[in-house]
């Protein structure tokens, strides 16, 4: 193999199992018809809430579906993507529930991080920052899916007092507490950092080499399709959407925010999230395997495991009916029950 095609097969082998893989279009399209192909995975939710500032002044784009007087879901995306991999829940779920959506610092709408801080604490605060400003005194359920969900648990490490509060049901979706370093993400990381070269500097290259394919011109090839974000029933619009976006994503996010990522280890947060908590994941989910929602669900106070069949690490688009089908359940029997801080049993 020459170094310009080994070069190439490693560009994308780190773009395909982190941001969701160009050569999936080719295999997936002959594996199932695209019956909405049409549909714009773009669209934003008609209410545009305008911009929420977290603690440090970082600005965030805030919009929402639905009647304001519906029980209420908070949807927090994953790492390189936007409010946008919500557009199946929001648009199934709006005419029973107001849908609420926002971009974490430095992602799609919202600004760059402020004093360039992309820790997960930081998005923590960020979390916490629109439930404030959003959610209503009655509370709501709150959906993150990967680094989304991991926000939402570095929320429960900095304001516990939400959970049994204004939260009152988590849905986590491709999330993992810690021991990214375990499945893809790491994997990659690792073929890219020297011997005692660091994770910012594994990111870095990360980085660079998600520049230059995207730069470049077709598909980097079929022989690395198996190293996808991707299940088997992964519509070819849904890839093309979420390679789009990690494409157009801030070189920070993937440098700084990928390191901070590899690095993260939440587990002391778990006990503060003393609500319900849904951990949902895809059997064929290779970033936070099943294995790894085993784990969470074991160290969560209140939590139950769903296993989508058919889907990767993004459920919520590859298999959006069984998923609205799973939220909706969830967060309506969450919101119906009576919770207490701390864990606690209520009282009558």
């Amino acid at each position: 193999m020459t170094k310009r095609r080994a070069a190439a097969l490693t560009a994308g082998l780190a773009v395909s199992a982190i941001a969701g893989g160009f050569a999936a279009r080719t295999v997936l399209r002959r594996r199932r018809p695209d019956l909405d192909a049409d549909e714009d995975l773009s669209a934003l939710p008609p209410d545009d809430l305008g911009f929420v500032e977290s603690f440090d002044g970082t600005k965030l784009a805030v919009r929402a579906a639905g009647d304001p007087t519906n029980p209420m879901l908070v949807f927090v995306h994953g790492f390189s993507l936007d409010m946008t991999t919500w557009h199946y829940q929001w648009t199934g779920l709006s005419d029973r529930f107001r849908c609420i959506l926002f971009d974490l610092r430095s992602h799609g709408r919202s600004e760059p991080a402020a004093s360039g801080d992309l820790s997960l604490s930081a998005m923590g605060h960020d979390v916490a920052a629109v439930i404030d400003a959003t959610v209503a005194r009655r509370g709501g359920v709150v959906v993150g899916h990967s680094l989304g969900g991991m926000a939402v648990l570095a929320a429960g490490e900095t304001h516990p007092h939400l959970f049994g509060g204004k939260v009152r049901g988590v849905a986590l979706m491709g999330t993992a507490a810690s021991d990214l370093l375990r499945g893809v993400m790491g994997s990659v990381t690792g073929l890219l950092r020297p011997r005692l070269g660091s994770l910012s500097q594994a990111a870095d290259r990360v980085n660079r080499l998600r520049r230059h394919v995207v730069a470049g011109r077709g598909d980097v090839g079929a022989l690395i399709a198996r190293a996808t974000q991707f299940g088997p029933l992964a519509p070819p619009r849904v890839v093309n959407h979420v390679v789009g976006l990690a494409a157009r994503a801030r070189s920070q996010v993937w440098t700084d925010g990928l390191a901070e990522l590899m690095n993260v280890d939440l587990r002391h947060a778990l006990a503060n999230v003393t609500v319900p908590t849904l951990v949902a994941v895809g059997d064929h989910d290779r970033v936070t395997p099943p294995a790894a929602a085993m784990i969470l669900v074991g160290e969560l106070p209140d939590a139950r495991l769903e296993i989508v069949e058919g889907a990767g690490h993004l459920p919520m688009l590859e298999r959006p009916d069984a998923v609205n089908d799973m939220l909706a359940r969830f967060s309506s029997a969450a919101l119906a029950r009576r919770t207490t801080r701390k864990g606690r049993e209520p009282t009558t």
